[in-house]
């Protein structure tokens, strides 16, 4: 490679669909040297130890799983070993490996280290000589080692003190600490679950979690490039083109964009003068009749893709690729009878939000993998959700992640990393965070699936928790001033500089420091009376938020999961040792409990109490997400707290830590369907509402059905019905009197059933009682199966001559994939399953089992 002065640059900057035209690319200057193998790590001057025995690490990674390969840990997830293994946050530990550096490589004239991630504080060595401290897990660390590195093998050691005493050695610096009791933890930047949640256990971990590399270039390089979507519509996309680059001299540079949409190329040149260092250079672009990108359900997810060269006189020295989508995106804040709204419009569509909130998907971040990240994501699509709210006690997620909400149409709630715990107000703290906002803002704006940057996850309201309203007014004014100062100051200026077309919000929930009253709503809510308030499913339907962010409940996993982590002394009850372990919200076994008994007899053994949890679960969040979508306009999100887990537990995620759908996950398919029949019984009158997503009219047959349990038609209503596009209201109401009353109908012994039928097919139905759960008699039923090979896989019919509620399949041991489950069986209807397996139809039929409700109790569900 050349080491001449810098002459005349050319920046290509090319686009293309991802699907099409691909970008023509010599082989660049710039080279980026992979550090991942060759890796050992050793605890530092352990006492009582084996003398400190360096054994062969994986980077990227972190200790647990180190000392889990290494067989010197147990399996961290089982029985009660979580308690066993606090020893390790205690611990420092350090990492080492060997760079082998070519002459060659060594003549380059920028050689950086990069670390792309360090949980959390870290010193780095190279060659004996201290080049980097590190104290934040989300940002990425850049560092020049040239004058340090030499031909050959150059050691490189990462050390790790003890996360605790980082921490404590970083509060001993706030002078304010004493006065705000703001915990140690905070003042080094790293995921908060690691400390524990109310559904997660406690490994506190270090590492070196994220790629490492050496980059190695002479006179210039790509340091960013960004997409600005200036406005984005059917007819036109006017766009720019935010080419960074890092230059080591002073040079005239010419810069193109060359782009094709359809087969067709364009282009543009203009001329510009380099300076030493970085260099933002803005490049318009206007695309006719762009492809845009729609949330699921709204339309396709077409994504371009953007590649930008750096030439000097002829010798391409760097070239950088990035994918987006085009779309607008706006969050409408208007005035209305309800008070303000809140309401995402992409591409001039207003989206009702349908989703769930998203935790880390395992205690230990690279234990995930793509297929991991595509079943959860892809699960989430097909439950009709449009919508995850990435959560802000975690870390930012990996580019895989992304990238596949960005192809599902997956809109996202980006949460920036302040979980629920007050943060320090530090200036140093603040410059820190402000470095951590920029690089991840950089990272991830160009992700059409990103629709909201949010500043926290209820620290704002957090002010009012914990004593800290008994606090001195002076400590309370000056801990309000720092929140202020960091979420509506220091990282909205960040985004504003950097991605000024997205909306920002300072919390979640948050009202935007707007006052609000039963008649007066704004910004964002968590609905969690429910749950921890101990109040009845039912209160949901008290509240009208203009977008929920957070409401839930628990359930445990499935009997598979269960003794995955168990032993069979393990599951005699819900209140062993180790299933407790598996609990992590204080009270939450009672809870689930307590509920339970409200609605349904005591379960007959420990298989019916998982299920029965789940059923309840699922029927109580169907309450709350089905008023919120009723309430369309003036409701316009249901986000459910919460999709995933991070390990097995009994937690209120609707898919389990190995990816199993439990009930609510099959319920939410339902209740967040396009089109939704919702029967509801208001101040005594059966109303049928009709909710819509979608963009164009509906037309179709409403059926509304009284039906006893052994499918006897009581009453029967049928009508037409004409459906507006993004719409909810009644199309058909009676008062519970006029339907015959308790003289003609045993309202314990009979449903609703409400359906809309659009060209001959079903497509909603929904069942209620017309009495509390508690007081419904149901028959036993008598389940006939009947299982069959089809081109498709298995097709497993079903029928029962008395109402089946919450039917659930089960193939024991095997995990076939079902096309529903947890679904009501209606009297002398069959119901067809589509089972997925490579399993021999014999094995299927050896292994099927079916429940309903019906079965999981020792006597009838009768009112006592």
């Amino acid at each position: 490679m050349r080491h001449t002065r810098l002459g005349t640059l050319i920046i290509v900057v090319m686009v293309c669909l991802a699907t099409g035209l691909a970008a023509a690319q010599g082989e660049a200057a710039r080279t980026d040297i992979v550090i991942s193998e060759g890796w050992e790590f050793r605890q530092v001057a352990p006492p009582n130890s084996d003398g400190g025995v360096w054994r062969p690490a994986k980077v990227p990674g972190d200790v647990h799983l180190d000392l889990l390969r290494n067989k010197l840990i147990p399996d961290p997830f089982y029985r009660d070993n979580e308690a066993k293994l606090q020893w390790i946050e205690v611990a420092s530990w350090e990492y080492r490996t060997t760079i082998n550096i070519t002459p060659e490589t060594l003549k380059k004239r920028n050689l950086e280290l990069v670390f792309d991630g360090l949980d959390a504080y870290a010193e780095v060595f190279l060659n004996g000589s201290q080049v980097l401290v590190a104290n934040n897990m989300f940002r990425i660390w850049r560092v020049n080692v040239k004058p340090v590195l030499h031909s050959g093998a150059n050691q490189l050691r990462v050390v790790f003190p003890s996360p605790d005493t980082a921490a404590g050695q970083a509060a001993s610096a706030d002078p304010w600490r004493m006065k705000t009791h703001v915990e140690e933890k905070t003042y080094v930047r790293k995921a908060a679950y690691e400390y524990g949640w109310d559904w997660g256990p406690t490994f506190v971990t270090s590492g070196i979690w994220r790629p490492v590399h050496l980059e190695a270039w002479d006179e210039a390089r790509i340091s960013n490039l960004h997409i600005r979507q200036l406005d984005v519509t059917a007819a036109v996309a006017h766009l720019n083109g935010e080419v960074e680059v890092t230059a080591t001299e002073n040079a005239t540079a010419e810069v193109s964009i060359r782009y094709s949409q359809g087969g067709k190329p364009g282009a543009s040149t203009r001329s510009v003068s380099l300076h030493v260092g970085v260099n933002h250079i803005d490049l318009p672009l206007e695309i006719a009749k762009p492809d845009l990108w729609y949330p699921a359900g709204y339309g396709a997810q077409p994504l371009y893709t953007f590649t930008a060269e750096v030439k000097a006189q002829g010798q391409m020295e760097d070239h950088r690729a990035v994918s987006t989508g085009l779309r607008s995106v706006v969050l409408r804040r208007d005035l209305d009878k309800w008070g303000r709204s809140f309401e995402f419009v992409v591409n001039g569509i207003p989206v009702f939000g349908k989703g769930a909130d998203v935790i880390p998907f395992d205690s230990f971040p690279n234990r995930v993998t793509e297929e991991n990240y595509r079943r959860i994501l892809q699960s989430a699509k097909d439950a009709n959700m449009n919508m995850l709210r990435l959560w802000g006690g975690g870390y930012y997620e990996s580019e895989e992640f992304y990238k596949l909400c960005d192809e599902l149409g997956i809109m996202l709630w980006q949460d920036f990393m302040f979980g629920n715990d007050w943060q320090p107000g530090l200036y140093s703290w603040k410059l820190n965070v402000a470095a951590e906002i920029e690089d991840q803002v950089k990272r991830l704006r160009d992700h059409p699936s990103i629709v909201i940057w949010s500043g926290n996850n209820e620290t704002e309201e957090a002010i009012f928790w914990k004593d800290r309203q008994q606090l001195p007014a002076d400590v309370r004014i000056q801990m309000w001033q720092d929140y202020v100062s960091t979420f509506s100051g220091v990282i909205p200026s960040v985004v504003e500089r950097l991605d000024p077309l997205r909306p920002y919000w300072p919390s979640s929930p948050s009202a935007d420091y707007e006052e609000t009253s039963p008649t007066f709503q704004t910004g964002d809510a968590h609905i969690w009376d429910v749950w921890h308030g101990r109040v009845p499913f039912s209160t949901y339907e008290q509240h009208h938020a203009r977008f929920v962010t957070e409401y839930g409940f628990q359930s445990f996993p499935e009997m598979k999961t269960i003794e995955a982590f168990t032993s069979p002394e393990d599951r005699t009850g819900i209140f062993t040792p180790v299933m407790l372990a598996h609990q992590k919200n204080n009270e939450g076994n009672s809870l689930i409990q307590d509920y339970l008994l409200k609605d349904y007899p005591a379960p007959k053994d420990f298989a019916s109490f998982l299920y029965v949890s789940q059923v309840l679960q699922a029927e109580g969040i169907k309450i709350g997400a089905e008023h919120l979508r009723r309430s369309r306009p003036e409701t316009m999100g249901s986000i459910f707290w919460q999709l995933n887990d991070c390990w097995p537990v009994a937690s209120w995620s609707s898919i389990d830590y190995y990816g199993r759908w439990k009930a609510l996950q099959y319920y939410a398919r339902r209740f967040y369907a396009p089109v939704l029949v919702s029967p509801h019984v208001e101040d005594g009158i059966l109303k049928a509402y009709i909710v819509s997503d979608k963009v164009q009219p509906v037309s179709g047959q409403l059926r509304v059905r009284i039906v006893d349990f052994d499918g006897k038609v009581v009453k029967e209503a049928l009508q037409p019905v004409n459906v507006p596009a993004l719409s909810s209201q009644v199309y058909w109401q009676r008062p519970l009197a006029d339907l015959g009353g308790v003289d003609s109908i045993d309202s314990t012994s009979v449903f609703v059933m409400a359906e809309l039928v659009v060209d001959g097919k079903s497509i909603s139905r929904n069942l209620i009682y017309l009495v509390p759960t508690k007081q419904v008699i149901l028959p036993e039923a008598h389940i006939s199966t009947e299982l069959t090979q089809a081109a498709d896989g298995y097709h497993l019919k079903l029928s029962s001559p008395v109402l089946a509620r919450s039917v659930y399949v089960t193939f024991g041991a095997l995990s076939p994939e079902l096309s529903d489950n947890y679904f009501d069986l209606l009297p002398g209807e069959a119901a067809v399953v589509l089972v997925k397996s490579r399993e021999t139809l014999d094995r299927l039929k050896a292994n099927l089992h079916v429940v309903s409700l019906a079965d999981a109790f020792k006597v009838a569900n009768a009112s006592k």
